[in-house]
């Protein structure tokens, strides 16, 4: 089987087929741009189903995060799509990471937020800046599929 790759340059982040989007059903209010995690108070397969904001329980990074919501949930039962793979404008970084390429990860620094992988960190990156971070806000590439 072969596949054919769209690209080019300058036509806008919907059309990068090198972006990979999954629509999750939010366990709670989520904020669009904001990592989220696998609802793990659900049961059974609705553990993968269903999305919260990535929270700040685990300090060695949060291996539970799936990417990037691009909707916003005012409560739990919406539906909302996020990013898993791929280029996303504007996610939640912390403002402390300050270069293009910095690994991140989601720790227990502030819901919802990326942040610079630290060398305590035992979970593998969920992302990389490609910009330095302003106002708590980065373009991102997300690796988390």
């Amino acid at each position: 089987m072969s596949t054919t790759q769209f690209i080019e340059a300058g036509l806008g982040q919907d059309l990068l087929d090198k972006r990979e989007i999954r629509t999750f059903i939010s366990g709670a209010a989520i904020l669009a741009l904001d990592w989220v995690q696998l609802d793990t108070l659900k049961t059974d397969s609705d553990r993968v189903l269903y999305a919260i904001q990535a929270d700040t329980s685990i300090a060695t990074g949060n291996p539970l995060v799936v990417g990037v919501a691009l909707d916003a949930a005012t409560a739990a039962g919406q539906k909302v799509r996020v990013v898993v793979r791929g280029y996303v404008e504007g996610a939640n970084v912390a403002t402390a990471v300050g270069t293009a390429g910095t690994a991140l990860v989601v720790d227990n620094t502030f819901v919802g937020r990326a942040v610079a992988i630290a060398a305590a960190d035992t979970c593998a990156p969920c992302g990389f800046t490609l910009e330095a971070a302003v106002s708590n806000k980065a373009d991102v590439f997300v690796t988390c599929r």
